[in-house]
Order: structure tokens, then C-alpha cells, then sequence
């Protein structure tokens, strides 16, 4: 039986790939700590946790009709980014794919009511939400595999949560897998006008979009840091105001994999809250409580104490 070891929410911007030299030229002379929390969680985790397979929920991999995870024995090839071809221009990339677990994703689609497809051709698209984490993570670990699923942009919150609870029961059904689940993508997403967003390219916190995006950022990081993943989902609509990556339909997959609103995974961040020209961008990293993803909820720190409690609890007061 596989398991889910390990799992993170984590920032893929470009500027993580550019030479230092330049990343010190757009950000005041100092370091992005987005490439320092990379390199330390590589360190702790990558290099060291037992586990054979990441799975890169890719925020920038957009599928129209159905959910898609690739199942190629291996990806290898250069990157040059449509987007911005200029800082992402011929990246090598070579790693090995695992064709029995994308297969054994996709055939749990019918039980959890989605559609989802295992895709094993060779020109398939890889994009720099998944290969710019490759590179800091898995880059030199020959033997690590690497698969991912894009988002679906015809699917809603239940969708995505849905495809997170095909994934685990994929990753269960495949014998001895061990696995890592990364969340590639930002929260708060609003770009600075193209006239303006070179006077924000500093990774300082003040060039969010707004002050609002920020809060709302901080809210839900603190909310991770606590364990408190019912709060992010139960606060998604609020949050769409500030138009998370991708609706934040990584975040929701990886969330549907983990229990959902009964995780309770406390994340620990690596580098600092950063800014990338008006969007949030943050690394969370969770562990697996000792208890399981799910755990035994129950009240919590800030809970309301009458919502939680027992049937009986009114008899006995």
C-alpha cells in the first residue's frame, strides 16, 4: 500500500531561476529568500525523507475536458517558456516519470465522479510551475520520479477536491509507493501593470497588489501554520476576491488528498513571505502528523466551543 509522506505549498516564480547576479540587481542588492528557503527545504527534505515519487500539482498546466497526469517512464528535453522566454530560455531537464502510479490515479475517476486520463506521450508540455521546483528538488537525485497533474479549468472547488481524493486512493493502491505531493503556485495573484511592475520587482512584501491581498495572504498562511486547513477551505470564497493562483486549485487538489477540512498538517515556512511584481508567494512545507493527514480534529484553538460541541453537552450543563 503507497502513502503520502510529505507535502508542500510552494512557490515556482521565474525569478528563482534567474543568475544571482541579476536576482541581486531586482531585488535591492539582496538575496531572494525564495531561493534560500528552496535550497533549505531541499536539504531537510529531498535529500533525506524516505520516498520514491513527487507529484507536482501544477498551477500553469491547464486542462480543458478532463484532468490529465502524465505517465511517460521518463521526461527529458529543453524548456524554453512561452511566457517569458527571455529568463527561462533552453532549461535541461531529465528525470524518470512513473507510469503505474498515473494509471492507478486515473482509474479511481469514476468512484470520486471526475474524469481523469494517464497521458504517456513523449511531446507533451512540461511547464515552469513543475520544472522550476524540479530544478531546486530533484535536479541530481537520478532516481527520484516526478509526475504531474494539471489543474482543470472547466472544474470548480469540488472538482479539484475531488481529483486530490482520486490521487490518494491512487497512490494507496500502488504497492510501496512513497510520495511527496507538491502544491506548485502563489496565493494572492495580481500582476502590476506592465507600466508599473518593474518599479515593484523587489521581493519586499509592500509591493503586493494591495494591502487586503497581503492580509489575506498572512491570514491563511498563519491558518497553515496552525493546522487549520478547514479554515482556508471553508474561507475560499472570500479568498477569490484576490484572485489566488490558479482559483488556488493546487492548494485544493493537495488539500482533497490530505483529508480535506479534516487535515490537520501544521506547515512550517521556509524563506519569507514574498512579493513577485504585485503577486504573494510563500513555502509551506507539511509533514504528516503523527496521527495521519486527517488526524482527530476535534475543537480547536479559536473555534467557537458551541459549534463543536457534543450532542449531549446541552443536558449536561
Amino acid at each position: 500500500m503507497g502513502e503520502i509522506v510529505g507535502a508542500g505549498l510552494l512557490a515556482h516564480v521565474p525569478t528563482i531561476v534567474l543568475p544571482r547576479k541579476t536576482r541581486l540587481e531586482l531585488n535591492d542588492g539582496k538575496e531572494v529568500t525564495l531561493v534560500t528557503g528552496l535550497n533549505q527545504l531541499r536539504e531537510d527534505v529531498f535529500e533525506t525523507a524516505d520516498y520514491d515519487t513527487v507529484v507536482v500539482l501544477d498551477s500553469h498546466w491547464a486542462t480543458t475536458v478532463e484532468f490529465v497526469v502524465t505517465a511517460q517512464s521518463r521526461r527529458a528535453g529543453l524548456f524554453t517558456s512561452e511566457e517569458l522566454p527571455r529568463g527561462m530560455c533552453r532549461m535541461p531537464y531529465d528525470f524518470p516519470g512513473d507510469p503505474e502510479l498515473a494509471h492507478n490515479i486515473a482509474s479511481f475517476a469514476d468512484k470520486h465522479g471526475t474524469w481523469i486520463t494517464a497521458i504517456d506521450d513523449t511531446y507533451l508540455p512540461i511547464y515552469y510551475a513543475t520544472l522550476n521546483l524540479w530544478q531546486f528538488l530533484g535536479k541530481g537525485l537520478p532516481d527520484k520520479r516526478w509526475v504531474s497533474i494539471g489543474v482543470c479549468q472547466t472544474g470548480d472547488t469540488e472538482d479539484h477536491l475531488r481529483l486530490g481524493r482520486a490521487l490518494a486512493d491512487g497512490i494507496a493502491a500502488t504497492p510501496g509507493r512513497k510520495v511527496l505531493l507538491i502544491a506548485s503556485g502563489a496565493l494572492s495573484h495580481t500582476f502590476w501593470p506592465l507600466r508599473q511592475l518593474r518599479d515593484r520587482e523587489s521581493s519586499d512584501p509592500a509591493n503586493i497588489f494591495t494591502p487586503e491581498a497581503r492580509a489575506a495572504d498572512a491570514e491563511r498562511i498563519a491558518w497553515f501554520k496552525e493546522g487549520r486547513h478547514d479554515k482556508v477551505l471553508r474561507t475560499m470564497d472570500e479568498f477569490s476576491v484576490y484572485r489566488p493562483e490558479a482559483k488556488f486549485f493546487h492548494y485544493l487538489m493537495a488539500a482533497g488528498a490530505l483529508g480535506g477540512e479534516a487535515c490537520v498538517a501544521k506547515g512550517r515556512q521556509y524563506g519569507e513571505y514574498e512579493n513577485s511584481i504585485g503577486t504573494g508567494q510563500v513555502h509551506l512545507w507539511f509533514d504528516r502528523p503523527a496521527g495521519g493527514w486527517a488526524g482527530t480534529p476535534g475543537p480547536r484553538p479559536g473555534d467557537d466551543p458551541h459549534q463543536h460541541a457534543a450532542p449531549h453537552a446541552e443536558q449536561e450543563s
